[in-house]
C-alpha cells in the first residue's frame, strides 16, 4: 500500500474509532500477498479477552491430529463448577455431555466460557504457549482461562460474584483500575500477530488440512456478526472471526472472503472511555474500520 493510500486510510480509521468513543489498533494483510497490507498500531500490545479462544482451539486440534486426544471422547460438564458467561454451558442448570468437538464448537461459535475452561485444564497452559512458540508467534501470550480471569476480577473490584464484578467495571461513579486492561498482566497479543496466526491458519500451516478446515468453519459459524461481518453485510461475503469482549474492550480478528478474490486477515483491538456492558456504536465501528481496510486490500486471485 503507497504510502498516500495509508495516511488517508489511517486518518479515517482514527476518525471511526474517535466517534466511538474508543481507542484502537489495526493490522490487516491480503492472504495473497503479504506486502500489500495496513496497519495502525499494528505492534502495541493489546488484551486478547476471548481471542484467546484462537489459540486454544488451535492446540485442542493439534493434539488430536498427534493421536494424544480423541475429539468425539464423551466430557461430562457441571456448567456451576466452571465460569460465568451470557452464552453456552454457562447458562445450563444440569451436568451434560459433549465431545471435545462439540465443546470446541460451543467455545467459537458462541464463545463459552465454560467449554473454554473445561478445553484448557484438558489441553494446559503450557502446551498452548509451545504452540504460539512453534507457529513463531513471540509477542503473543496466554495467562490463563476465563475462570482464573474472572476470580481476579472479583479480588481487584472487592466483589463477591462475577455480575457485582462487571458492575462495578461499568459504573462510572466507581473507579476500576484492574489488572485485566493491561496487557502485561492479561493474556495478549499484538494485531500483527494475530493476522499471521490467522494466515497460518488459511495457509493450513497450524494443523493439518482437514482440522484447519474444521477451525475456519467454526470461525464461519460464530454468531456474533455485530463487528467485522456488520461491515460486510453481503450474501456472497464469508466473514470467519473470533470476537472478545471485557468491559471497556471489544475486539475481533478474523477474515474476509470475497468470491474470486484473495481472502483479507484483519485484526481489530479496541478500548471504549465507556464499559457499559452493551456499546453498540464500538460494535460498528469495528465492522466500518474493517470495510474501510479491507477495501483497499482486495486483490483478485
Amino acid at each position: 500500500m503507497n504510502r498516500t493510500i495509508h495516511d488517508r486510510l489511517t486518518r479515517e480509521v482514527t476518525a471511526i474509532l474517535a466517534d466511538a468513543g474508543c481507542a484502537g489498533w489495526v493490522h490487516a494483510e491480503s492472504l495473497g500477498r503479504p506486502d500489500h497490507a495496513f496497519g495502525a498500531g499494528a505492534d502495541a500490545p493489546v488484551v486478547l479477552a476471548s481471542v484467546y479462544k484462537l489459540p486454544l482451539m488451535i492446540s485442542l486440534c493439534r493434539m488430536s491430529d498427534r493421536g494424544e486426544l480423541d475429539m468425539s471422547e464423551q466430557v461430562e460438564v457441571a456448567p456451576d463448577e466452571w465460569s460465568s458467561g451470557a452464552t453456552g454451558l454457562a447458562l445450563l442448570h444440569d451436568p451434560v455431555r459433549m465431545s471435545w468437538r462439540d465443546l470446541a464448537t460451543s467455545m467459537m461459535t458462541v464463545s463459552d466460557n465454560v467449554a473454554a475452561d473445561v478445553i484448557l485444564t484438558r489441553v494446559g497452559l503450557d502446551t498452548v504457549l509451545a504452540d504460539l512458540a512453534d507457529l513463531r508467534l513471540a509477542h503473543t501470550r496466554i495467562v490463563g482461562g476465563m475462570r482464573e480471569l474472572h476470580a481476579r476480577l472479583q479480588s481487584e473490584t472487592g466483589t463477591s460474584t462475577v455480575a457485582e464484578a462487571f458492575a462495578a467495571l461499568s459504573d462510572p461513579d466507581v473507579d476500576a483500575d484492574v489488572s485485566a486492561y493491561d496487557a502485561a498482566y492479561s493474556s495478549a497479543s499484538t494485531p500483527r500477530d494475530c493476522t499471521s496466526l490467522l494466515a497460518a491458519l488459511w495457509r493450513d500451516d497450524v494443523a493439518v488440512p482437514e482440522t484447519c478446515d474444521f477451525i475456519r468453519a467454526t470461525m464461519r459459524a460464530q454468531v456474533l456478526r455485530s463487528r467485522l461481518a456488520s461491515g460486510f453485510p453481503f450474501r456472497h461475503v464469508a466473514v470467519a472471526g473470533k470476537t472478545g469482549t471485557l468491559a471497556a474492550i471489544r475486539n475481533e480478528i478474523g477474515v474476509v472472503e470475497f468470491p474470486g478474490e484473495h481472502p483479507v486477515a484483519i485484526a481489530v483491538f479496541t478500548k471504549s472511555a465507556r464499559s457499559d456492558p452493551s456499546l453498540p456504536e464500538v460494535d460498528r465501528a469495528i465492522g466500518r474500520v474493517a470495510r474501510a481496510v479491507v477495501t483497499e486490500l482486495r486483490l483478485p486471485t
